[in-house]
């Protein structure tokens, strides 16, 4: 029997690192939301141009202030300066395999404005790149939080006005009890038209310490999460679970 659940955001982000937008509509295949993260920026190694680094977040968190959104096939981005570049980045025949956090990610150089506005605000040069779906998007295809447990996270740190942004979650569903989402492994579920199976938790970083918009180091959640919640191996708390498309649709 598949149990629907309520999504109450659905949101991503095209570039890997900038801000975590909502948005009304989403399109799930069988790899995760369709446009989640599938650019990113890298550093190429001056001394071996065909390898490099993807930039992380929780090194550059000044990314998350800045603003990413697909417009067919251009891909629009503004600074919190007001600069912008808008255009269809065009693939070149340069590929570079990139450290992601341990694995190695055969990604696609692309010439775009877009390099030069990263560059300049991340005061390092920089390039975008675009990954096969799924390459850069770490573990599971969806990653889905619950209100319950935003709620009793809020409680905790005494901010009743806390993001579900801070988790760049691709689903935020509906529920009455925290961390019931820690008893749903293997479950299917439907979301609008889609349906999921739900995989292992999340574990969390410090990336979501930073403000969702400003990327400003501005509370202490990692250690609240680390004071009450499953630790794995490295340390790092549970927060949500990944999930896994298991018929694609829309929500929204």
């Amino acid at each position: 029997m598949i149990d629907e659940l309520k999504v109450v955001r659905a949101g991503f982000a095209p570039i890997k690192g900038t801000r975590h937008l909502a948005h009304d509509r989403v399109v799930l295949d069988e790899r995760g939301v369709v446009g989640d993260r599938g650019f990113a920026l890298v550093s190429v190694d001056p001394e071996h141009p065909g390898s490099g680094r993807v930039l992380r977040t929780v090194q550059h968190p000044s990314l998350v202030a800045v603003r990413a959104e697909p417009a067919g096939r251009r891909l629009e981005v503004e600074l919190p300066d007001g600069a912008t570049a808008s255009a269809e980045p065009v693939a070149t025949s340069e590929r570079i395999t990139c450290d992601y956090w341990g694995r190695q990610v055969d990604l696609e150089l692309l010439e775009a404005p877009h390099a030069a506005l990263f560059s300049r605000w991340l005061g390092r040069p920089v390039r975008l790149a675009r990954a096969r779906r799924g390459d850069v998007v770490f573990a599971g295809a969806v990653s889905v939080v619950t209100t319950a447990s935003l709620h009793d996270l809020a409680r905790r740190v005494g901010d009743d006005a806390l993001a579900a942004a801070r988790f760049r979650p691709n689903l935020v569903v509906e529920t009455d009890e925290p961390y019931a989402e820690d008893t749903w492994l293997g479950r299917e579920v439907r979301v609008g038209s889609a349906r999921l199976r739900i995989g292992v938790p999340i574990p969390r970083c410090a990336v979501i310490d930073i403000h969702p918009e400003t990327g400003e180091r501005d509370v202490r959640l990692l250690k609240t999460l680390a004071s009450h919640r499953p630790l794995n191996r490295a340390g790092e708390p549970a927060f949500g679970v990944f999930a896994e498309v298991v018929a694609p649709g829309v929500v929204g």
